[in-house]
């Protein structure tokens, strides 16, 4: 399942919009969420154009360059609920980052492990702060339950990092 697929087709179904509007609204409000560059979301609109999933239009206004206009058809609107309901239903064991590098942590010493650790910890610490500023999203729910989702994650990850640092001053792991 593709989930840049149904931002892009998301987006689209709250307005027709062109190329830029929608990387930009990404990069502005959905860096939190998503990591998707400029060129990943042309090559989507482009995929979803052949596919008949948008309607391509080209506006000018005045002396600017002319710029493409995306609007969803209703062969888009089909695809964007299913990916939807694959997306809501959808259920990973995902391996976090670092994961494999915790299996490795023996064979550095404990204060090594736990400096690396503290500092891991500072970094997620920092990635929820970011979070935590984040306004809440005043149409719907659906981005604060995004938000709400990555911050609960981070916070679990934090609670792991906090336990682990005692357990290894304690020396009871």
């Amino acid at each position: 399942m593709d989930e840049r697929e149904l931002l892009v087709l998301g987006l689209l179904m709250t307005q027709s919009q062109h190329g830029y509007q929608i990387n930009d609204f990404i990069e502005r409000n959905l860096g939190q969420v998503s990591d998707m560059k400029k060129a990943t979301a042309y090559a989507i609109l482009k995929r979803l154009d052949k596919q008949g999933c948008v309607n391509v239009t080209v506006e000018q206004e005045g002396n600017r360059p002319p710029r493409q206009i995306y609007s969803i058809t209703e062969e888009g609107k089909k695809l964007f609920y299913e990916l939807l309901r694959a997306s809501l239903i959808h259920a990973e064991n995902t391996t976090p980052d670092g994961n494999i590098g915790l299996m490795f942590i023996d064979h550095l010493s404990r204060r090594d492990a736990k400096e690396l650790l503290r500092i891991k910890l500072e970094k997620v610490q920092g990635l929820i702060g970011a979070i935590s500023k984040i306004p809440p999203h005043d149409e719907g729910i659906g981005v604060n339950l995004s938000f709400r989702h990555r911050l609960a994650l981070l916070e679990c990850n934090q609670n792991f990092l906090i336990q682990t640092l005692q357990e290894l001053e304690d020396e009871t792991i």
